[in-house]
């Protein structure tokens, strides 16, 4: 017998601290697959994914070296539901595979751990053993924005209302880390949230 890995889907509102948490669970030993890395590598240049994205939003979403403007592609799509919709069903099937792929491809019994900002706008919270939300306030994600990332104030509160609301991903929570204090705070909190993991039962496949 030998267990299957467990899959955990872990997200976040923009300015929650996700992606230091996915560290912070890499480092204690998880498999982090990170979409956002999936899809930058489904448009790299050369590949179909950004032939597809030429195609469907024209050659000014390219830089002068012809591989892909985000922040053009970004302006293109950010404000036009439809638009943002076409771009996803170029990318979204491609980083699914390759997910797959990776997830496949982790060892027995292992924590594998999905890292995906927009896992509740996509009805994605079904496919885990785990969801994980990492929770912080508004105004405390408002000021990482504006300070840590140097957004102006209201493209900071743009993109955050443009995602899911808190009570929206709490509401899909299998697990909450609430990331509204220090980073030894929230080291201690993945540390609580690790050993939980740990102590979830695998099922088991014949082999």
């Amino acid at each position: 017998m030998q267990s299957y890995a467990l899959s955990v889907g872990l997200t976040g509102g923009i300015g929650s601290g996700k992606s230091e948490v996915a560290r912070l669970l890499s480092a204690r030993g998880a498999v982090v697959i990170d979409s956002d890395v999936l899809a930058r590598e489904a448009l790299a240049p050369g590949s179909p994914g950004l032939a597809e994205v030429v195609a469907a939003f024209g050659p000014e979403v390219l830089d002068g070296s012809a591989a892909l403007d985000r922040a053009a592609l970004g302006r293109a799509v950010f404000a036009d539901p439809s638009r943002r919709a076409l771009l996803e069903g170029i990318v979204h099937p491609v980083v699914r595979r390759r997910s797959a792929e990776l997830a496949a491809a982790a060892p027995a019994g292992a924590v594998v751990v999905h890292d995906i900002p927009l896992l509740v706008e996509n009805g994605m919270q079904g496919g885990f053993d785990v969801v994980v939300v990492v929770d912080s306030d508004d105004a405390t994600r408002l000021a990482r924005l504006t300070d840590v990332r140097g957004m102006t104030a209201e493209d900071a509160r743009a993109r955050m209302s443009a995602q899911a609301t808190r009570e929206q991903r709490l509401a899909v929570a299998d697990e909450v880390v609430v990331n509204d204090g220090s980073l030894a705070d929230l080291a201690d909190a993945v540390d609580r949230l690790w050993l939980r993991l740990l102590s979830v039962p695998r099922r088991t496949v014949d082999r």
